[in-house]
């Protein structure tokens, strides 16, 4: 069937309970994947003209999918080393302005968690004496610090519950639009993303918000949550896998509805919790009641997993929740085209969500 059709039947992409998605590989049980990764996201190769026509169906449809061998993704994975990234992120020489070549310096920071789960909170918001220790710590990391604790953890298979720490850098989006001579390495790097003129990746380029770049250690997992923007994601190194959830799943995910919290529009559950339910271990009774409750409702959300791999895109449509775990040290940037409305019939969009969420 075409996309449209499938958009309002529901027929793709496929769906699962969240508790039997987890339940087949367990978050995080990195080292132990299924045997058989099976592919139910469509994936269309970049080369192939008819691959892309059918792409930008699914694209128009509001529906997920992947693009696979995306030349500028994989030539930038193979650029991205950790030598050329500190460069550019840390400078050299002591230089405090600008990074290698000429190229002007960029900016990032890092986080540290106490475990390997990382949500999103409004830090201002963050009443310690009120609320206890936030999830996460910006920490004076240079990047070339933080990659090597990313290549620690994946040479130790380092264990949750120990300290993580994670990369984050945005390109502004005024930047397409300045001199090509001062843009920084990721708008040289990903034309597709950066063009002032639209791509099939950066298709309305004056909604597009820059272009943020993730750099994440084995484990590192970022809670549910939604972008209103229509999200182009390339996997530049490593991999990651992906849970998705429709905007009608949202009653199910745990969002924070009121207003004032610092997470405010985004969940704090610990989806890799659900496997302590009924499994009589001391974590299991040590669990609050509230969050044995959300994720008994949790569990049982409509989802779709993947594993997002380097060289490849996922587009993600507007209001879709999505679940990370950095399976190993990766990188990662994404690109959003603005906000679509309506979403699709089945699956719901912006109304659904705001209903949710009290909005």
């Amino acid at each position: 069937n075409p996309p449209d059709m499938l958009a309002e039947t529901g027929e793709y992409p496929p769906m699962e309970p969240l508790g039997t998605v987890l339940e087949r590989w367990p978050q995080d049980e990195l080292d132990n994947p299924p045997s058989v990764i099976v592919e139910k996201l469509q994936h269309f190769d970049y080369n192939d003209p008819h691959d892309m026509e059918m792409a930008l169906a699914y694209r128009e449809a509001e529906l997920p999918f992947k693009v696979t061998n995306v030349p500028e993704i994989i030539a930038a994975g193979r650029k991205w080393t950790d030598e050329y990234l500190t460069l550019n992120f840390d400078g050299r020489h002591g230089k405090k302005l600008r990074g290698g070549g000429g190229i002007p310096k960029s900016k990032g920071r890092a986080q540290e968690g106490v475990d390997n789960f990382f949500s999103f909170f409004i830090a201002k918001f963050w009443d310690v004496s009120i609320m206890g220790p936030p999830p996460t710590l910006d920490v004076d990391f240079s990047f070339a610090k933080w990659a090597k604790h990313a290549r620690y953890a994946d040479a130790v298979g380092l264990e949750p519950d120990k300290k993580h720490y994670y990369w984050q850098s945005g390109v502004p989006k005024t930047e397409r639009l300045s001199d090509k001579n001062t843009w920084t390495f990721v708008s040289r790097d990903l034309p597709g993303f950066s063009d002032p003129e639209p791509t099939f990746f950066g298709f309305v380029p004056p909604k597009q918000k820059g272009i943020q770049c993730r750099f994440g250690e084995r484990g590192v997992t970022a809670a549910t949550h939604y972008d209103a923007g229509r999200n182009m994601i390339a996997m530049i190194s490593g991999a990651k896998r992906y849970i998705l959830s429709p905007p009608n799943a949202c009653p199910k995910l745990g969002m924070v509805v009121y207003k004032k919290h610092p997470a405010f529009r985004h969940s704090l559950l610990n989806f890799g919790h659900i496997s302590l339910l009924e499994n009589g271990s001391q974590d299991e009774k040590d669990m609050p009641s509230s969050e044995r409750k959300w994720l008994e409702i949790a569990k049982n959300a409509l989802t779709i997993d993947t594993v997002l791999k380097a060289g490849e895109v996922l587009y993600v449509p507007s209001h879709w929740f999505h679940y990370i775990t950095s399976l190993q040290k990766s990188a990662q940037c994404n690109v959003r085209s603005g906000r679509e409305i309506l979403g699709t019939k089945y699956f719901g969009g912006m109304k659904e969500v705001d209903k949710c969420i009290g909005t």
